[in-house]
């Protein structure tokens, strides 16, 4: 996808794990645009629980250390929660197995469901046909 071909409408966005991380830690491995469209309260912007899930895991094994508790972090950029359901679940059953990481598989299988633009440095996932915003 190019920046200007997101002029056209004003799509609804789910971030992958890193994303998430990365807005709150690394802001600079974002480009401008992505932060743009990110920020933009005209966009919906979501995570999935199963990314919230990830980093709690990676967390509590010491692989990772994050500001302050997720749902705060969520809240401080303004980013809705999207929960994982047995409809998403069913969905990833059926995905060609392009990825095996349970986590990015239901990424795939949320922004399929509801039509949001996967935002994702991951190039794996650009093997599933679902819209995807490369960071």
């Amino acid at each position: 996808m190019t920046p200007g071909s997101l002029s056209a409408f004003l799509p609804s966005f789910l971030i992958d794990t890193h994303v998430l991380l990365w807005l709150d830690e690394k802001p600079e491995r974002l480009s401008d645009h992505i932060l743009s469209l990110l920020r933009d309260p005209r966009h919906t912007v979501y995570c999935s629980a199963a990314s919230l899930w990830e980093i709690a895991i990676k967390q509590s094994l010491n692989k990772i250390d994050v500001k302050g508790p997720l749902p705060s972090m969520l809240e401080r950029y303004s980013i809705t929660e999207l929960p994982v359901t047995a409809r998403y679940a069913e969905l990833t059953r059926k995905l060609p197995m392009h990825h095996r990481d349970p986590f990015d598989r239901m990424l795939v299988a949320q922004a399929m469901a509801e039509n949001l633009v996967l935002v994702s440095a991951d190039r794996q996932m650009l093997a599933y046909e679902v819209a995807i915003l490369s960071c």
